[in-house]
């Protein structure tokens, strides 16, 4: 059995980052089987388990998959929208581009561009699917809610999990729209991809704590805007 590593919970957590530059190299399916465990122990309303994963390895499926996810990821975050030069210290983000501390910045793009252009080389790539969407069709904002908050946090486990076999992975959205994915995959009716994730061993890069807004500045206590500082967590 491949070797895993041996992490504390809060060591996973907080190096289990964005993943873009990942080696074609297979992983085992022993620990594809461990890994897809350890994201079925994540929480799901009502204990209804209305998920399936989808494990993709086939080529040619992975390469339609890269066609369209590159098309859409280049055009939102590529050098064609905006260069290096013209995004300078600025990021891009959903409302454009913005100083700050929030988005795509300049480093983070060459990673979100260079696994737009290798998707289809990734090893494995899984489709977490909710077969329980047909409320999705409303289109409220409580039925997204619902239905993401019913595998959010399996998906998170299997990236969790993925960490401590050295392999890491990105949420990558969804592109779920119309028929494309029920027909590539062969989905049933009224399901719903949540996400892609793609799976390989580290190309570059390391595991390490990802960047974030200070957290007394995004935690509230009681009420909205009762915020103080906080303390030195010594990591």
């Amino acid at each position: 059995m491949p070797d895993r590593e041996p992490l504390d919970v809060l060591d996973a957590i907080h190096t289990t980052r964005a993943q873009r530059y990942l080696k074609p190299d297979p992983i085992p399916e022993d620990v594809l089987w461990q890994i897809l465990d350890a994201a079925i122990r994540g929480p799901t309303g009502g204990n209804q388990q209305g998920w399936g994963w989808v494990v993709i390895r086939d080529p040619a499926i992975k390469q339609q998959i890269a066609e369209v996810y590159s098309e859409r990821l280049l055009s939102a975050y590529g050098y064609g929208r905006v260069s290096d030069e013209e995004l300078g210290t600025a990021r891009i983000t959903r409302g454009g581009v913005a100083e700050g501390e929030v988005g795509i910045d300049q480093r983070n793009r060459r990673g979100v561009v260079h696994l737009a252009e290798y998707y289809a080389e990734v090893p494995v790539i899984v489709a977490p699917v909710m077969q329980t969407a047909a409320r999705m069709d409303d289109n409220t904002r409580r039925a997204g809610a619902g239905l993401g908050g019913s595998i959010y946090g399996a998906m998170q486990n299997l990236m969790l999990a993925a960490r401590a076999f050295g392999i890491g992975s990105v949420l990558t959205w969804t592109l779920d729209e119309g028929t494309f994915f029920r027909d590539l995959l062969g989905l049933p009716e009224n399901s719903f991809v949540m996400g892609l994730i793609p799976l390989g061993y580290l190309e570059r890069g390391r595991f390490s704590q990802a960047r974030r807004k200070p957290l007394g500045e995004v935690v509230h206590w009681d009420r909205w805007g009762e915020q103080r500082d906080a303390p030195e967590s010594g990591r």
